[in-house]
């Protein structure tokens, strides 16, 4: 028997560890619960301002990783000395020993992250894969049985890893926050990147997981953008052992078009390319967007709910089937990286309105992120407020400046005296970014007035006004209400759960042809 009764308990939290979310809260409970005493006690929601990194260090994954070392150490012993194990616990043994290899390179990846292209750095990033390679053999490859291990090799592994590193500090050093609602916008971007299951991702998913648009909606000025980038540079670049680099560089190329600031010519051709003379102006052959993006790399498609209908289809066909052609050609070209799309449009409404292609909508849904206003953090986590303030200062003057702390300061005081807390932001971060620099240069802020309208418009006020009208025949009726319940669900299967229905009956009354009926 490879793992004893006495700490089959222990070792199975130490399994799971491994493969939780870190912005999970199941992951602080399960830490908690394997070091009992010895669990170091840090903000119930993990982010950046939270005590998470105490002398540069993770208190509790120190204390883990002590516990997976001793665990190898002495599991491997056994195995050379011919203790016969279970499948099962090979699987352990497994899942515990890459926890462990991580943890001893950990550091030095994230350095890689925060500080990429240094001087040296390749030099580095070829010691660091000598030494892991070494570690590696000498923790599966030599012991009997290694053929019921990992089936991946060294180099693998190490990818696996210098991607786990640049998606937690994307996420972690990029989305602030101690709120519940920023602590779920980070487990979802960790969602989005590796899935639920990291085990499945390292093993399959790895070279999938492009091929699954992401869709960010959410209020204008709530970060939908700072989201697509923490998803677009956090992509699995492989490692060539021969070369001891990684073979397309050490970071995911992002491309970001902003859809409502071009004409949709325009738009046509910087995502698809030309040939040259395909229109006036076309003096030569142009690559879109969609033909550089690399393997490793994505395009975000921001304000995609300003897509013209044609452009819809061509943009459907991309997602489908990988392809495109340039304008002026008919040969295919192939999509190879991510493609991130992101609205503040309800899209609910704008199928409704005929204006979104239903197709293309549930093409773009399977992986949806809702980023959440600057009021409900606030709310939720007042305290905030000064972190947020202090990341716009440290923007303006800079991280060593003396005045970021009394400024930040002057900034949350004259909040609290002006504004008040409970002040709503409706231009959410970008407002506050705008507030900030405003009190640097006048000491002063005046909120912009915002017509009552506004506040009236979106499914829920549309119904009910089309209700108290009493004119909407049975299918009028059905057909406004589905399409209310669709704008507050993540996915078809959620508003087709709440409303009793099955997916097919959910999808005629969402039918481009059924919809233009309810104009």
């Amino acid at each position: 028997m490879l793992i004893e009764k006495s700490e089959r308990r222990l070792i199975e939290l130490l399994a799971r560890v491994a493969y939780t979310n870190p912005f999970l809260p199941e992951r602080v409970t399960l830490e908690r619960e394997l070091l009992g005493s010895d669990f170091r006690e840090t903000a119930p929601v993990l982010h950046f301002e939270a005590g998470y990194l105490i002398d540069g260090m993770q208190p509790n994954l120190v204390r883990l990783r002590g516990v997976a070392e001793e665990f190898v150490t002495r599991s491997r012993e056994r195995l050379m000395n011919g203790v016969k194990a279970t499948r099962d616990e090979l699987d352990l043994f497994e899942d515990i020993g890459m926890f462990s290899l991580y943890m001893l390179i950990e550091e030095e990846l994230e350095q890689f992250t925060i500080e990429p292209g240094t001087p040296g750095q390749s030099t580095r990033v070829q010691a660091l894969w000598e030494s892991f390679s070494a570690q590696y053999e000498r923790c599966f490859q030599r012991i009997p049985g290694w053929g019921q291990l990992t089936p991946h090799p060294a180099e693998h592994v190490f990818a696996v890893f210098f991607q786990i590193a640049r998606a937690f500090n994307n996420i972690f050093l990029q989305i602030l926050g101690g709120s519940p609602a920023a602590a779920r916008l980070r487990a979802t971007v960790w969602q989005s990147i590796f899935s639920y299951d990291l085990k499945r991702y390292s093993r399959w998913l790895y070279g999938r997981m492009d091929q699954i648009a992401t869709l960010i909606t959410g209020p204008s000025g709530t970060g939908k953008e700072l989201v697509a980038r923490a998803i677009g540079v956090s992509q699995f670049i492989p490692f060539d052992p021969r070369k001891r680099g990684f073979s397309l560089g050490q970071n995911s190329t992002f491309y970001a078009v902003n859809l409502s600031a071009l004409p949709p010519t325009l738009i046509e051709s910087e995502l698809f390319g030309h040939r040259k003379g395909a229109f006036t102006g076309a003096t030569a052959d142009r690559v879109g967007w969609l033909e550089q993006c690399p393997p490793t790399g994505a395009v975000f498609l921001d304000e995609i709910g300003e897509l013209d209908g044609t452009l819809q289809v061509k943009l459907l066909r991309v997602l489908q089937t990988r392809t495109f052609q340039r304008l002026g050609e008919t040969s295919d070209r192939t999509f190879q990286g991510k493609l991130i799309a992101a609205t503040n449009r309800d899209l609910a409404h704008e199928m409704q309105a005929g204006r979104f292609r239903p197709d293309l909508y549930y093409r773009l849904c399977a992986d949806q992120i809702v980023t959440p206003t600057l009021y409900e953090q606030l709310q939720q986590s007042p305290a905030d407020l000064r972190l947020f303030v202090a990341h716009v200062a440290r923007r303006i003057f800079g991280e060593a400046s003396d005045n970021l702390d009394e400024f930040a300061t002057e900034v949350v005081t004259w909040i609290d005296a002006n504004l008040s807390r409970d002040y709503a932001w409706p231009g959410n971060f970008r407002e506050l970014e705008q507030c900030v620099r405003n009190l640097l240069i006048h000491r002063n802020y005046q909120p912009a007035i915002f017509e009552q309208a506004d506040a009236t418009r979106g499914p829920l006020p549309e119904f009910l006004a089309a209700v108290g009208e009493a004119k909407l025949n049975r299918d009028e009726l059905l057909g406004k209400y589905f399409a209310l319940v669709m704008s507050q669900c993540s996915t078809l299967e959620e508003a087709a759960g709440r409303l009793g229905v099955d997916r097919r009956t959910l999808n005629r009354l969402l039918d481009a042809d059924f919809l233009g009926q309810l104009k």
